[in-house]
């Protein structure tokens, strides 16, 4: 307590003069504190806010920073207070050791404006460690002999502290024999020294025991001692004497170098170095000399070399004990070396045939050795073997001879190497044995084919792939080794499409890569097989196939083709298409369709029609999936005469491709509309290109009309001959038949001729501007269809067919008077034959 209370006056006073020395310092530009040793962590230092005149906020804004000049940095400045405080425990001695002023420096940089400060912190020493002695026990040897007044140095004790807390003296505990003294050299250390005060006698005293103590300055002192123990040495008047004057032992001659045979052993009545003995060998043989070695001071004999009973037996040394005085002593030891089985046999290696072809034939000699021990009888008998569950055994030839034959099938595929290891034992006890290992390597012979890593091969194969391009590779895998395992690829002779396989795909020799020599095309080939060899390169080279199966992938490359309409030979010569349509159609009405194909397949050949564009919008709709032009309401008075539908055909494909076909429908409701049509059409498209021909659309055109016209005078005359012949007929029916007076004949002319031009005209008639050929295709009804019906005759006594329409009419095979009547019914009776044309081209649906 009384130790603790002063070091907290010590650290407070000290704390008290920092302060005083900081104020002082500052005035002069560079900090200066002073902090004991051993101070705790967080202790306080200086105020460095006040000392540098820094207001406590400036310290955060001006980023003040404390950098230490050593490595390990002891202080840290708080930028709350202002405060320098110890970051780490400081120990002046391992800072500074013995220097007398300790002092570690440090920089303050102040930034905004950049300024920098110099600091020093000087570390007191404190009284923290105690004096030493290097060893707390010593020995120290004097002679009886030795005169009063002889001087003898003894160790000095250490202290790191500096100054009063330093090494300031020595004590040494009373005796009448010794007594201590102090000096102190030139560099200021303190020595002691033991002063002999009486004469010394062995046989009164033999030792003396002594304590040094050493003792420092501080408060409170520190001290440290050790002990001095004095041994009194007597004169020599005595020599050594061996324990036995023959020492006899028996070892094995396997003993191991280095092993301990005996210990001499020679003793001396004399005390201290006196009685010091020294063994050593005399007069033997340099051979002996190294195989034992003899240590001078135990007296121990070891075997410095290997024992062999067969060389020597027996060993006889002469062995010298003598002391510091001189006087000496001898004594004689015999070593007798007992046999044992101590040789491991020998297997020497005479041939080894390797490597071994894995068609050997059994029996076959692989290697022959030679086996041998040193030792004899029942030592030197070696048996030999090998492991078992190899394709091999060992023959006895003579002696000690033996051989290693084949004595199963090798089969390098199943192990490539062995490593037989050949043991020999002998028949000691217990039994040596050593080993050595055979390394044989089977020689491959090419009994192995390739095999293929998979039974069959199949690769899809994008169509319009680049020549050259990579399909598969094939892998074939050969068990035999080297030349034999080498395998190459090859295709097997093929056609496709009637041309060679080879111009079509190429396989790489050596990787098996399969490629491509052309592009392939899905609308031409779709699929192609093939077998690819697998040859490997022994003599003879054994081969095997594989199938490989190529599928070629349809692409998107081929755009829908319209088949219908036609296009266009050239532009401005003509239309794609044009189409007939009433004007009074209703709407669903069936105008055209669009017929279109696409080579590709699949989903890349699934199309769909889409109205892209028309003169009216709303008039007209495509069938999404059909092509199938309808109309989509009536006609208006304001729709022009000629409509242009431009339509757009698309597939399926990623991309898609498409195509457009253009229609031209034109609206009228009879030919004489249609030709004025087509011909105001012409003269627009002559007009436009004056300087060009006319081409072939006018000249069809012409054609048309001509051809029409001819077709007018053939029913003009075709009606005057019906009109001719209705007036005989009718004379007929007057006289044969009395029903039918009174019925105008008015109502009957023509039905001849009408049935005729039903017959000529019941036709659907396809006309295009660009077409040398006109289509004709036979319609199902007429338009006489669309007359109005007549409530059915009364009945009679005869039996008539109900006629409702002319079609009903001129359908009857044989005409009655009776049918006349009914159809007469039928017909207005103003109705004439000119108004016939106009029914029929009501009915019209033409495709021009």
């Amino acid at each position: 307590m009384v130790e603790g209370g002063g070091r907290r006056v010590r650290r407070e006073r000290a704390l008290l003069w920092c302060v005083l020395v900081a104020a002082w310092e500052a005035a002069w530009g560079q900090l200066r504190y002073s902090v004991p040793e051993e101070m705790p962590k967080g202790s306080f230092v200086g105020d460095v806010a006040k000392d540098l005149g820094l207001e406590l906020p400036a310290l955060r804004h001006r980023e003040v920073h404390v950098f230490d000049t050593g490595r390990t940095q002891y202080f840290f400045l708080d930028l709350q207070d202002g405060h320098l405080s110890i970051k780490e425990r400081v120990d002046r001695e391992d800072i500074c050791a013995a220097v007398a002023k300790c002092a570690l420096n440090f920089e303050i940089l102040v930034k905004n404006p950049i300024k920098l400060y110099r600091g020093e912190v000087e570390i007191l020493d404190i009284n923290d460690n105690s004096p030493s002695f290097p060893v707390r026990n010593s020995v120290l040897e004097i002679s009886e002999y030795t005169a009063p007044g002889t001087r003898f140095p003894l160790e000095k004790a250490q202290d790191p502290d500096i100054g009063v807390n330093s090494l300031q003296n020595y004590k040494c505990s009373e005796s009448s024999y010794f007594s201590l003294d102090v000096k102190n050299g030139d560099d200021g250390v303190t020595y002691p020294e033991l002063i002999l005060v009486n004469s010394l006698d062995r046989e009164q005293q033999a030792a003396h025991n002594l304590i040094l103590t050493a003792t420092d300055g501080g408060s409170p002192v520190k001290s440290g001692s050790t002990t001095i123990q004095i041994i009194v040495l007597d004169g020599n008047d005595n020599a050594p004497q061996f324990t036995q004057p023959v020492y006899k032992v028996t070892v094995r001659e396997d003993v191991a170098v280095g092993s301990r045979v005996l210990q001499v052993t020679a003793t001396d009545r004399d005390e201290g170095p006196n009685a010091k003995v020294k063994y050593s060998f005399i007069k033997i043989p340099e051979k002996v000399d190294k195989t034992f070695k003899l240590d001078p001071e135990s007296g121990e004999i070891e075997i410095t070399e290997k024992l062999n009973f067969e060389e020597q037996e027996f060993y006889e040394l002469d062995v010298q004990a003598r002391d510091t005085g001189g006087l000496s002593s001898h004594s004689k030891v015999l070593i007798k070396v007992s046999d044992v089985n101590n040789h491991v046999p020998e297997i020497v290696i005479m041939s080894v045939f390797s490597p071994v072809p894995e068609d050997t034939p059994l029996g076959t000699v692989i290697a022959i050795f030679n086996v041998h021990d040193r030792d004899s009888g029942a030592n030197g008998e070696v048996r030999c073997s090998i492991a078992e569950r190899l394709p091999f055994r060992l023959e006895r030839s003579f002696d000690n001879y033996y051989s290693m034959v084949t004595a199963e099938e090798l089969d390098r595929e199943e192990v490539a190497e062995y490593n037989v290891t050949v043991r020999a034992a002998d028949g000691g006890s217990p039994a040596l044995w050593s080993s050595a290992v055979l390394a044989l390597r089977v020689l491959d012979v090419n009994d192995n084919a390739p095999v293929f890593a998979e039974a069959r091969y199949s690769a899809r194969l994008p169509e319009n792939n680049a020549a050259g391009a990579l399909v598969l590779t094939v892998r074939a895998a050969d068990a035999d080794w080297g030349q034999n395992a080498r395998v190459r690829y090859r295709l097997s002779e093929g056609r496709v499409r009637g041309a060679p396989l080879s111009s079509y795909v190429s396989v790489q020799a050596e990787t098996g890569a399969l490629y491509a020599l052309r592009s392939f095309d899905y609308e031409e080939v779709r699929e192609v097989g093939l077998w690819v060899r697998a040859e490997d390169g022994g003599a003879p080279a054994l081969s095997s196939n594989v199938s490989v199966r190529l599928v070629i992938v349809d692409e998107n490359d081929n755009a829908p083709q319209v088949l219908y309409p036609p296009p266009a030979p050239a532009p401005g010569a003509g239309w794609a298409g044009v189409e007939l349509a009433p004007r009074s159609a209703e709407p669903g009405a069936l105008v055209a369709k669009v017929v279109a194909v696409d080579a590709d397949a699949g989903q890349n050949a699934w199309l769909s029609y889409e109205l892209a564009k028309a003169t009216e919008p709303g008039l007209f709709r495509v069938g999404l999936h059909s092509g199938e032009v309808r109309t989509a309401r009536f006609a208006l008075a304001r729709d022009a005469a000629r409509q242009s539908l431009v339509v757009v055909v698309k597939d399926h494909g990623r991309p898609a491709l498409s195509a457009t076909a253009t229609l031209t429908v034109v609206l009228a409701e009879s030919v004489a509309e249609l030709l004025s049509e087509l011909g105001s059409a012409a003269a627009a498209a002559a007009a436009a290109a004056p300087g060009e021909p006319a081409g072939s659309l006018t000249r069809w055109l012409v054609v048309a009309v001509a051809a029409v016209s001819c077709l007018f005078l053939a029913f003009l005359l075709l009606l005057l001959a019906l009109r001719l012949r209705r007036w005989r007929r009718s004379q007929l029916l007057a006289a044969g038949s009395g029903a039918l007076r009174g019925v105008p004949a008015s109502h009957f002319v023509g039905i001849d001729g009408v049935r005729a031009f039903l017959h000529s005209y019941s036709h659907e008639v396809s006309l295009t501007a660009d077409s040398r050929k006109s289509q004709l295709r036979l319609s199902a009804g007429s338009c006489c269809d669309t007359l109005p019906a007549r409530p059915p005759a009364e009945a009679t006594g005869d039996t008539v067919p109900a006629v409702t329409s002319y079609y009903d009419f001129i359908s009857i095979p044989r005409i009655s008077s009776q049918m006349l009547v009914e159809f007469g019914n039928i017909v207005p009776q103003k109705a004439n034959i000119t108004e016939v044309p106009g029914c029929l081209d009501r009915a019209f649906n033409k495709r021009i």
